[in-house]
């Protein structure tokens, strides 16, 4: 069998399941405390963490438009829209029409917006550097390998759920 017809692991099973060994509750536990210690230290200068990805996303160019954005933090439109308006009322982003798409609303940090989004990628170096206390080098990689492995058998799993939806609406 190769890698990609292989069947799935069986390191869970229903009759042994324990919360302390449950990936999901691990992971969204490390997250949570990512989160809480970054909004802590970017309080001080009035983000949230609603407030402070969406900026980040922005500065390291991972999202540009409003959809991507929404695309990318897994929200409604809806919810988006609400937050660029408070980020837009703290004069942080501006938005823009495409010249090209009339649909299409691109988003572009204000001079006060790139300022404040600089400072987030310091705080959650020093966060992550934190959570990774005791950590040597290798075993950082390792985490990462596995982590990335992880999202792709993610990504696969979406993917055929995507063939399967194409297939059906054939």
């Amino acid at each position: 069998m190769d890698e990609l017809t292989a069947a799935p692991a069986a390191f869970y099973r229903a009759d042994a399941w324990s919360a302390d060994d449950s990936l999901g509750m691990l992971m969204k536990r490390v997250m949570q405390s990512i989160a809480l210690q970054a909004d802590r230290r970017l309080a001080g200068h009035g983000l949230t963490h609603v407030q402070w990805v969406p900026l980040m996303k922005l500065k390291t160019g991972q999202c540009c438009t409003v959809a991507s954005l929404a695309r990318d933090l897994q929200t409604d439109a809806g919810a988006m829209t609400r937050s660029l308006d408070r980020l837009e009322a703290k004069g942080l982003v501006a938005r823009v029409r495409s010249a090209t798409d009339r649909r299409v609303v691109n988003l572009a940090l204000t001079e006060e917006g790139d300022r404040l989004a600089s400072l987030v990628l310091p705080v959650l170096a020093e966060v992550f550097n934190e959570h990774l206390d005791g950590f040597s080098h290798a075993e950082w990689q390792t985490l990462l390998d596995l982590l990335r492995r992880m999202a792709r058998n993610g990504d696969a799993m979406r993917g055929a759920e995507g063939a399967g939806d194409a297939a059906d609406a054939a």
